[in-house]
């Protein structure tokens, strides 16, 4: 059974004016998402900035040039995926095979690249296809009717099996990549490495589009209310798909500049990261459930899981508790979440 995308005019029209208005100017999802990110955003700067002054007490190291660019380093690729999740969860679907296609955009890069295609145009091929795998995601949403979370665990171990059947299970050597093309993972310019100046730029963009343009209120309507936005005359399946394949595709990106920065292409990259980028979300401000959370928020949230991370390796915690205090930081994320809707239902 198909999921109808829209709604037209005349249906709309049939329509009470009560449904179609909100009640009072505190009902629009955008206004109160706004509020509630942007409160969420300034608690998370300041958790961040006590974190980081506790740790320069604890260790000498911590706020080391060194320290500051291996933090800054690990999340900016990260990042990138995390953009892509953030206006996915927003418009109320969830992705969990980003790790997968993460992997799978360096594996595709590497053979083609070994087969003798130029690394820029392989690269292009690379990130075409995530966004295909983006694509049967979507169609399965939005046109067979399973949920986000079913299709995508799906897509997850038939991507993964793809990465291991194409690599034979062996990780793919890729030390001849040319210097132009590694710059993008190992370059600096002006002292910066190039892979933060790349997720800076996707950020700002991102964030702006998100919070200016018209498309602020489809993803956030359609995340919100879906059947408020059907008779506002938005096209649910069309955003829902087009989202699900912009959070593939940027999944590929992010392979793409991990290729770039460590020569290699290895068919299990990337495995838990879908976990690490929903809880980095999830803590800056998206909620599980649609219709609320920033891209700015998100990277906020990843950037406090970084910190976490480098405090408990200089802190010498054994890997095995990390893991275990990263579950517990993501539980607490998602009952905060829960919490701040069932209060948003009950009102």
């Amino acid at each position: 059974m198909n999921f109808p995308t829209r709604i037209d005019a005349g249906a709309a029209a049939t329509a009470t004016a009560g449904s179609l208005q909100p009640r009072r100017t505190g009902d629009d999802p955008v206004k109160q998402a706004n509020k509630l990110t942007s409160m969420r955003e300034a608690g998370l700067v300041i958790i961040i900035l006590a974190l980081c002054v506790a740790m320069s007490f604890a260790s000498p190291y911590f706020l080391t040039w060194d320290n500051v660019r291996a933090m800054l380093l690990s999340f900016s690729i990260e990042g990138i995926v995390v953009v892509g999740m953030t206006i996915l969860l927003i418009v109320g679907g969830i992705d969990l095979s980003v790790g997968s296609v993460v992997c799978f955009a360096m594996v595709v890069t590497g053979k083609l690249f070994l087969m003798g295609m130029d690394p820029w145009l392989a690269s292009l091929v690379a990130i075409g296809m995530c966004g295909l795998i983006g694509a049967m995601i979507g169609g399965c949403v939005t046109r067979i009717g399973l949920n986000h979370f079913i299709a995508s665990l799906a897509f997850m171990v038939i991507v993964r099996g793809l990465c291991l059947a194409l690599t034979q299970g062996t990780p793919q050597s890729l030390f001849s990549l040319p210097a132009e093309f590694k710059f993008i993972g190992q370059g600096t310019l002006f002292g910066v490495p190039a892979v933060i100046l790349i997720f800076l730029a996707i950020v700002i963009v991102s964030d702006f589009v998100l919070r200016r343009s018209t498309l602020l209120r489809r993803v956030f309507y359609t995340g919100s209310n879906e059947k408020a936005a059907l008779y506002a005359g938005i096209r649910v399946g069309r955003v829902k798909f087009w989202v699900t394949v912009l959070c593939s595709a940027s999944a590929g990106l992010a392979g793409v500049i991990y290729t770039a920065r460590f020569g290699a292409a290895t068919p299990t990259f990337g495995m838990g990261m879908e976990l690490n980028v929903i809880a980095a979300a999830v803590i800056g401000g998206a909620s599980l459930k649609g219709g609320s959370g920033t891209v700015l928020g998100a990277v906020l949230g990843l950037a406090l899981l970084s910190v976490v991370t480098s405090s408990l390796i200089l802190l010498d915690v054994s890997p095995y508790w990390q893991d275990v205090i990263k579950g517990l930081i993501l539980l607490a994320a998602v009952t905060i979440d829960h919490i701040l809707n069932t209060r948003k239902t009950k009102r």
